[in-house]
């Protein structure tokens, strides 16, 4: 017995130790094994909400529903052009559900049973509900509607399209409600006491006469101020809330774009070409047409007026073929499939219009003089066209009074008449009037009923697979052997490259800069992306696009090095507003002589109707410390130099007139809460979101 103890005793060590490697050589064996939930942690991630880590699996859960939600109100999958809208739409659902109803119960917001009956069949329906249930011949609402068509789906099989509608809508009710509620609560305990609308009423009504010395920063030079590192070091750190920013990146690109070569043209016309015998024997010309297009609207019926402006009337013939001809980027080939005269005319004219100075009749009788001595200066063989934009009084006459084809109907009644009334082309004998003036018209083409169907086939000119690829080895060829942002800005130069730059790129960004839809890039950026780093070639389209990031911003502050360019300005005006206070300082006497002093930049100016809630001065611009200061003086008193947004100002109050007491401050503080209650309300969402440490990582896979 003695010996089993000393072995318990002296092998329990061992055993302990064989039992920790067993285990830790299983644990290591799931590790590696590439299915642990350890290596893989934070993977399936799409970002965290409010502390909760969203995963992807919940975030496509919720974009099925945004997608089923589609489906009903468009009858369709929603397609790529969509999917951006629909995946932002799920990431603000779970924001509501995980951070903005997270709220509710802290405040006690509750939509009980009870209420979300009410707003189906109660005293407070929703408005939707009351639209859709609303009788048109009486416009009353009818809850027993509501009740019938709620009890009629339900005889309905669960997956009918009907019934998940109303579960949707029905879904909704309560979130929504509860969202309104919430709002009320805090939108609602908004208050504006009597003393503040009293001091609204004053800064509205109460008026100051001042005059003011204005010297722009601009009199000083930029040369006469020195920007130190600790000065820009000191703006910084006082203005630094300023410069809080989501995590984003910085990048320089090239885009080399893909261009259709002449061979690429070539070959699209020989095509076509190898088309036309066919085209020209087609006893289907429509269906020939839409099958080898690549425009929808392949076969049409024209007139003058809509005639397409690459062909003329007078060259179209009944089965004649015409082309193939180049139109832009595009190559056409037409065919007329059918010349008839149809129920509507149009007619081609020109014409000067002389309006009358009024409606009398001797103001009509002048303008009507002046129109017959053109007319007669015209048939002795004065030019229409120069006569037009001499005297012409629409917009017509800088073309000559040339206003095109146009169609019945689409003129007043006299002139039209006039114009179908003519059989030949030429200038008209008489002067016609309208309900506009008097009008001089020359016939360009007279009336006519033609009227064509043409089948017309584009085939656009397109980069080939040829194109394609050698616009790709180009881009490729670039990016070989380089390192570096500088290697990146040099070669660039070497091959007359446009430079180009995007700052403070976003992880949701879609769009960048002149590139438009490149969210491939924004991904690499974010999970690839190093500063110096040279991407991959973007194939976007029309062009391929080398990038190097230059620099990462993240979630917090901007660095000084960042925002150096753009507080310098601000900076450098504070050391001038120096300069100028003490330059301002030593003068003495009037405000002119002040201003004399200085020096020409320095003006004196004047306001006799300032008030408080201007928070700007004439002349001086936004300025509300100047304002503030000048309704602080006394009558006759002058302030000290004072370092505005645009300037240096020297106050002097001439006279203040003080509002007299209301009885009532109502008006005022109505409007203080109005106000209040519209900052309110459009902040309450941003600064829930804003509190709710919000982390996106959808660029992962989206």
């Amino acid at each position: 017995m003695a010996f089993i103890g000393t072995l318990r005793n002296k092998m329990g060590t061992w055993v302990v130790i064989f039992v920790f490697i067993a285990i830790a050589a299983f644990t290591l064996n799931d590790i590696f094994s590439g299915k642990s939930s350890i290596l893989n942690w934070g993977k399936n991630s799409v970002g965290e909400i409010a502390g909760k880590e969203i995963s992807y699996d919940e975030y496509q859960s919720v974009i099925r529903e945004r997608e089923q939600n589609y489906f009903l109100n468009f009858g369709r999958e929603p397609g790529e052009r969509e999917m951006p809208s629909i995946r932002q739409q799920a990431w603000d659902l779970l924001i509501a559900r995980n951070a903005i109803q997270a709220e509710y119960a802290k405040v006690g917001v509750e939509v009980s049973e009870d209420e979300q009956l009410d707003m189906l069949v109660g005293k407070n329906v929703d408005p939707n509900v009351k639209m859709a249930f609303t009788d048109p011949a009486t416009g009353q609402f009818d809850p027993n509607k509501v009740s019938a068509y709620a009890a009629q789906l339900k005889t309905m099989p669960l997956e009918s399209e009907p019934r998940i509608r109303w579960e949707l809508f029905q879904r909704d009710l309560k979130p929504g409600r509860e969202r309104i509620k919430y709002e009320n609560l805090l939108i609602k305990s908004t208050y504006v006491t009597a003393a503040e609308a009293e001091r609204e009423y004053h800064q509205q009504t109460d008026v100051a006469e001042v005059r003011y010395v204005y010297v722009p920063y601009f009199a000083v030079s930029d040369s006469a101020v020195n920007v130190t590192e600790d000065a820009l070091k000191a703006y910084y750190n006082k203005n630094v809330e300023k410069f809080k920013t989501e995590e984003s990146r910085d990048i320089k690109f090239v885009s080399i774009p893909v261009v259709a070569s002449a061979s690429d043209s070539l070959t699209v016309k020989e095509e076509l070409a190898r088309d036309v015998n066919e085209f020209k024997t087609s006893s289907e010309d429509s269906v020939y047409a839409a099958k080898s297009s690549d425009s929808k609207n392949a076969y049409a019926t024209y007139n003058a007026v809509t005639m397409p402006v690459f062909l003329s009337p007078d060259s179209l013939v009944q089965g004649k073929v015409i082309g193939p001809f180049l139109d832009g980027q595009v190559y056409k080939v037409v065919k007329v499939s059918k010349v008839f005269n149809d129920t509507v005319y149009s007619a081609r004219a020109s014409h000067i219009l002389i309006k009358w100075a009024d409606a009398s009749e001797a103001a009509k009788k002048e303008a009507k003089a002046k129109a017959q001595g053109i007319l007669k200066d015209i048939k002795a063989g004065a030019n229409f066209g120069a006569k037009a934009a001499e005297f012409g009084t629409d917009g017509t006459a800088s073309r000559g009074g040339d206003l095109g084809w146009f169609s019945s109907g689409q003129m007043v009644k006299p002139f039209q008449d006039a114009v179908f009334s003519a059989s030949k082309s030429g200038v008209l004998n008489d002067v016609v009037e309208t309900e506009f003036g008097y009008h001089i018209i020359s016939v360009t083409e007279p009336k006519t009923n033609k009227a064509y169907k043409l089948a017309i086939i584009e085939r656009e000119i397109v980069p080939t697979d040829a194109t394609l690829n050698e616009a790709f080895r180009k881009a490729e060829a670039f990016t070989s052997d380089l390192s570096g942002v500088a290697d990146f800005e040099k070669r660039a130069k070497e091959q007359g490259l446009v430079l180009q730059e995007a700052k403070n790129v976003v992880a949701g960004d879609r769009r960048i800069g002149t590139l438009g839809e490149a969210r491939s890039i924004v991904q690499w950026l974010f999970r690839e992306a190093s500063v110096g780093k040279i991407s991959q070639v973007f194939d976007l389209q029309e062009e391929n696009v080398v990038v190097v990031m230059t620099n990462e911003i993240k979630k917090g502050y901007k660095p000084l090095a960042s925002v150096k360019a753009e507080i310098t300005p601000a900076v450098r005006n504070e050391l001038k507003g120096k300069v100028i206070i003490d330059k301002l300082s030593a003068a003495k006497g009037t405000l002119e002589e002040i201003a004399a002093s200085f020096g020409t930049d320095a003006n004196v100016y004047s306001s006799s109707d300032l008030k408080l809630n201007s928070n700007s001065l004439p002349t001086v611009g936004f300025d509300p410390q100047a304002v503030g200061v000048a309704f602080g003086l006394e009558n006759g008193k002058r302030s000290k130099p004072l370092a505005g947004e645009n300037g240096v100002v020297i106050v002097e109050l001439q006279n203040k007139t003080i509002a007299p007491a209301v009885g009532d401050y109502a008006t005022y503080k109505a409007g203080l809460e109005q106000n209040a209650v519209n900052r309110n309300s459009a902040g309450i969402a941003d600064a829930i979101k804003e509190n709710a440490d919000i982390v996106d990582k959808r660029y992962r896979f989206f």
